[in-house]
């Protein structure tokens, strides 16, 4: 059986390579979703979304929804939407885990670019 992506992970900032947050990913309504639930940077614990639009913006990190309608398709997570906070940008998004079931690869998409991330699953 395949593993879930559902559970909490360590996002890890692919320009840093340092644990920034605690995202737990949840399926609600056979779609995916991503919350904030922790900010590892003592500082930044009461950080918000300066830069988000709508909804969003002035909210606290800490409980927003980063990842939203992730629908599954085989082996890959997409047709979704992933939220920097930092920016306030929102890009097509795409989960796959990769070999090791405690290793997640987060892509967001803009236009032809794309950054990745490595998440690591917390047991």
């Amino acid at each position: 059986m395949a593993q879930s992506i559902v559970g909490k992970w360590k996002t890890i900032d692919d320009e840093t390579g340092k644990a920034k947050s605690i995202v737990e990913i949840y399926e609600d309504n056979k779609k995916y979703y991503g919350k904030v639930i922790d900010i590892l940077n003592p500082e930044k614990k009461d950080a918000i979304c300066i830069e988000c639009e709508g909804d969003n913006k002035n909210k606290p990190i800490v409980g927003l929804v980063v990842i939203n309608d992730l629908v599954k398709d085989k082996n890959v997570y997409n047709s979704g939407t992933v939220l920097n906070p930092d920016n306030g940008e929102t890009y097509k998004c795409r989960l796959k885990l990769q070999d090791d079931p405690d290793t997640l690869q987060v892509r967001g998409y803009l236009a032809f670019f794309y950054k990745t991330q490595y998440w690591k699953r917390i047991k």
